[in-house]
């Protein structure tokens, strides 16, 4: 798959935090994704806390089966059909999840009513992956190209227990040529056991 690369914003308010980091996301061909940072401005704790934790659970997602959408995980409830951008039509499902699990949530899922790939996701987490999350609230949009649905922007909202409220804002985008030799810092692992020290 085409590597793409990421703009996270993220913000904890109460703090007065934040910071913005550019990456790389790579994805194998037996479906493991990497990061590789490309920059980062903004305040140290956002980086290793929020951002890190964020790309440590997004590669830990897509290797458990037991998260996909499917009816093994999910049952889905036709709500009707609804208008995606100026002219395209979705169908737009309930989805409650089988059991609780972290990673599964409950809320709404769209699918393009021509290819059914997935290009809305929205809804709440219903286990928080951490005892300091109260509620994880996301909304993830997807843009069909050839024949595959991609990320193209997510937003999310974590309700925590010790700082209030956190903000992501992720934009998805193809790489440009040279981005892999921009690369200034560590992947992913190096942010992530930095975030866990």
């Amino acid at each position: 798959m085409q590597p793409m690369e990421v703009k996270i914003n993220a913000s904890v308010p109460r703090l007065n935090q934040q910071g913005t980091m550019r990456a790389l996301r790579k994805i194998s061909a037996v479906g493991k994704i990497t990061y590789r940072v490309l920059g980062f401005q903004g305040d140290n704790t956002v980086k290793n806390e929020v951002i890190g934790r964020y790309l440590q659970a997004d590669q830990q997602s897509q290797s458990d089966s037991g998260l996909t959408i499917s009816p093994a995980n999910y049952k889905f409830k036709l709500k009707g059909q609804r208008t995606v951008g100026d002219h395209e039509m979705a169908y737009v499902f309930q989805v409650s999840p089988r059991k609780k699990r972290v990673g599964l949530y409950k809320g709404e899922l769209w699918l393009d009513s021509v290819s059914y790939l997935p290009v809305l996701e929205k809804g709440r987490l219903v286990k928080n992956p951490s005892v300091f999350f109260r509620h994880v609230d996301f909304e993830r949009a997807f843009a069909i190209q050839n024949g595959v649905s991609v990320p193209a922007h997510m937003t999310s909202t974590i309700n925590t227990r010790v700082v209030g409220i956190v903000e992501l804002d992720i934009n998805y985008t193809a790489a440009t040529e040279g981005d892999d030799e921009e690369a200034i810092e560590a992947d992913t692992a190096s942010i992530a056991s930095a975030a866990l020290r």
